[in-house]
């Protein structure tokens, strides 16, 4: 160990010029990650984390009540396939949720078990598809955290496998063709297919026939396009339309072509442009009515649902169903029309909308043919209501294939678990359906919304939960947590968390801002925060902290700040940018080298968002906020956590890695009374992971922080 506590890092005089800028680049070498140099240090640093991880105060506590508040699992909304149903569902004391079916006059059944499949809790079940008759499931797993999916088939009824593991099917949607016989996917090249260091991009759309090897694919689209392209594919439930969309990375915008199968067959479909070329996200889709309907932002940056001819997908032929609202967004929809199973029906049939507003959600009733609004729906409570449907997807609200007039949405808020809400159209009444199965005593906490102004006077709202009554501030500062994402368009919703629940019932404050580049607003909001506005999501979450303060919620000293991936960068910015402001931080899965951050995972299809270092003008952008290369010897930094894992194919744990060794060196604040250090977890990864894994990340990283800002976990 050095002087400091901290393990030796050699600090190089390296440097590069790019585009006429030197930029240094002290610790590269911890990017060769199996050299003998840069597993010392890692070592090093994991004996340096696990004696300030034993020395925690209250951390066996707060695992214990995260465990509580944990066991209340979740049960997802059901899909429908005929008279049978699909749902997610994780009990009490099971690392994973399930998947399982029903269908009436039989038990519930479970079909994917990860926990089951894998007792060590390292299989995750990534996403699933029955097909259009219920009688078969496409399904895919990873493992350890690399979320490199295996896509798999069984049968429904026996379990019995049917096709597969494919691999490299990553992100891929599966689109099942009537009678169960074959199926459009998305799978990458195979690695010899491509050049060196690009095996993470190349996605092809294939047909499969189910049953036949994967090398007798048919390639029906993605051949020529760009490396870094995504592709979504649907089919109509009659099995005519195909619908084929691409977007370059993570870009906010889409191409998107149609074709009739009837006309042309599934394994050369003739694609006609439905949209190319425009600065919009659209996801279209042929209904049971014969009409296209296109739920999209172009024109409308909150969004809105057209209608046309399939004949005639252009969208000078769009016909506005449902406009735009000025102050909300509008996140999903789905069709109640024709007659279900039983032989009940609607006299005329309704849309039923979702939307968020200032990221609270509501839903609407319209009528089908016009799209006037008839009515609204009585929601349990202000929080998150359909799901975590997206632009472009019809996900979040559930309702028969075949018609009907029931559906199907998931509600949570800040202290209530996941549950499922069921919509009879015919009565208008709502009535849970299904509850998280496990029983939680909930502590009694009050969210309030509060709405500040940023550094160029733009609105911004926070959510803030405390446990003062009405949500008011608490009779004294209190130790505070603020929490923030701010990119790629995605929205920090209300939703029931046991690290949020635990820390105000310990006598603390958690606040969750709305930064420019979420959605919270819509896709004008996102822009505000991309590219060379990045910064404006910085001053965001500054003025966040502010507003926290000024409030007396807390003060500098009691204020830990949090986040992971994209708000890794946030928490990364708001330390180097503003040490003074925070007593602590919490740095998770970060991208903090921004000038090199192509380079790793799949830093390349986020070039959109960011921009990128072979640009002199974006790389003049990134080096202005660039954590790591912001970072200057003698500065009383905050105390950092970084915390990552080992197996993130997404973000490079060498972003914590070279901004740790950094902070270590060049922080004036005295050891160990601010720490910097490094909490390094290994088969796991950017997502999903088992729940006592959660539960030992969460005691963690809240023990830190209440050590930090003076939270007593003893009470």
């Amino acid at each position: 160990m050095s002087v400091s506590g901290y393990p030796p890092a050699r600090r190089d005089d390296l440097a590069e010029d790019l585009h006429g800028r030197r930029v240094p680049d002290p610790y590269r070498w911890l990017e060769d990650a199996a050299s003998a140099g840069t597993q010392e240090w890692l070592a090093a640093q994991d004996t340096l984390w696990a004696a300030a991880e034993a020395a925690l105060p209250g951390r066996s506590r707060l695992r214990a009540r995260l465990q509580e508040l944990m066991a209340a699992g979740y049960v997802g909304a059901p899909a429908w396939r005929g008279p049978r149903q699909f749902f997610t569902r994780r009990l009490p004391g099971q690392e994973h949720g399930a998947l399982l079916t029903a269908a009436a006059g039989e038990p519930e059944r479970v079909l994917v078990d990860p926990a089951a499949l894998d007792p060590a809790g390292l299989t995750t079940l990534d996403s699933w598809q029955p097909d259009q008759e219920g009688r078969l499931l496409a399904y895919q797993l990873s493992y350890g955290g690399d979320e490199e999916s295996e896509l798999r088939v069984l049968d429904v009824v026996s379990g019995a496998p049917v096709d597969g593991p494919m691999s490299r099917c990553r992100y891929s949607p599966v689109a099942w063709l009537p009678g169960g016989q074959a199926f459009y996917y998305v799978r990458k090249l195979a690695p010899d297919q491509v050049p060196p260091g690009e095996e993470q991009f190349h996605r092809r759309v294939y047909l499969h026939t189910v049953g036949t090897p994967t090398d007798q694919d048919v390639l029906v689209f993605g051949a020529g396009r760009d490396k870094t392209n995504y592709y979504g594919v649907s089919v109509s439930r009659d099995g005519r339309w195909l619908v084929v969309s691409a977007a370059q990375g993570t870009a906010p915008r889409n191409d998107v072509w149609l074709a009739d199968l009837a006309g042309s067959g599934p394994a050369a479909p003739l694609l006609r442009a439905v949209q190319e070329g425009v600065d919009a996200r659209t996801g279209v889709h042929v209904g049971r009515d014969g009409r296209l309907y296109v739920f999209t932002d172009a024109g409308a940056p909150r969004g809105r649902l057209a209608v046309a001819d399939p004949a005639h997908p252009e969208p000078d032929r769009w016909r506005d169903l449902v406009g735009p609202d000025p102050t909300a967004i509008l996140t999903d929809f789905a069709v109640l029309d024709g007659t279900a199973p039983d032989g009940t029906g609607l006299d005329r049939p309704v849309l039923v909308v979702s939307w968020t507003r200032h990221a609270v959600s509501e839903i609407t009733v319209h009528d089908l043919a016009t799209g006037e609004q008839t009515g609204t729906l009585a929601l349990p409570g202000t929080g998150h209501a359909g799901g975590a449907a997206r632009l472009g997807t019809t996900g979040g609200i559930s309702a028969r294939p075949e018609g009907g007039h029931e559906a199907w949405f998931g509600y949570t808020d800040n202290t209530t678990p996941a549950a499922v809400y069921h919509y009879d159209a015919r009565t208008g009444e709502v009535s849970r359906w299904a509850q998280a199965p496990g029983a939680v005593e909930v502590p009694d906490v009050r969210t309030r919304q509060v709405t500040f102004d940023s550094k160029d006077g733009t609105e911004v709202r926070m959510l803030v939960i405390s446990a003062g009554p009405g949500g008011d501030p608490p009779d004294r500062p209190r130790p505070a947590i603020l929490y923030g994402y701010g990119g790629f368009g995605i929205s920090m919703v209300p939703a029931y968390s046991a690290s949020v629940l635990a820390w105000v019932e310990a006598g603390g404050v958690y606040a969750i801002a709305s930064l420019r580049g979420g959605g919270e607003e819509g896709e004008d909001w996102h822009r505000a925060g991309m590219r060379e506005h990045k910064q404006a999501v910085f001053d965001d979450f500054h003025a966040a902290a502010e507003a926290l303060v000024a409030g007396g919620w807390t003060t500098p000293g009691q204020l830990g700040i949090s986040g992971g991936s994209n708000g890794g960068l946030l928490v990364g910015a708001a330390l180097t940018q503003w040490p003074e402001q925070y007593r602590a931080v919490v740095c998770s899965a970060p991208l903090l080298d921004m000038v090199r951050y192509e380079r790793f995972g799949l830093g390349q299809t986020w070039n959109d968002e960011y921009g990128s270092a072979a640009d002199p003008v974006e790389l003049g952008w990134l080096l202005g906020y660039s954590p790591y290369h912001r970072v200057r010897p003698g500065t009383r930094y905050p105390a950092t956590l970084f915390t990552v894992f080992d197996n993130d194919t997404r973000v490079d744990p060498v972003h914590a890695w070279k901004t740790c060794a950094a902070l270590q060196q060049a922080t004036s604040a005295p050891w160990p009374e601010r720490p910097v250090l490094l909490r390094r977890e290994r088969e796991v990864g950017h997502g999903a992971r088992a729940v006592s894994r959660s539960v030992t990340l969460s005691a963690d990283t809240l023990a830190f922080l209440a050590a930090q800002t003076g939270l007593d976990l003893s009470r």
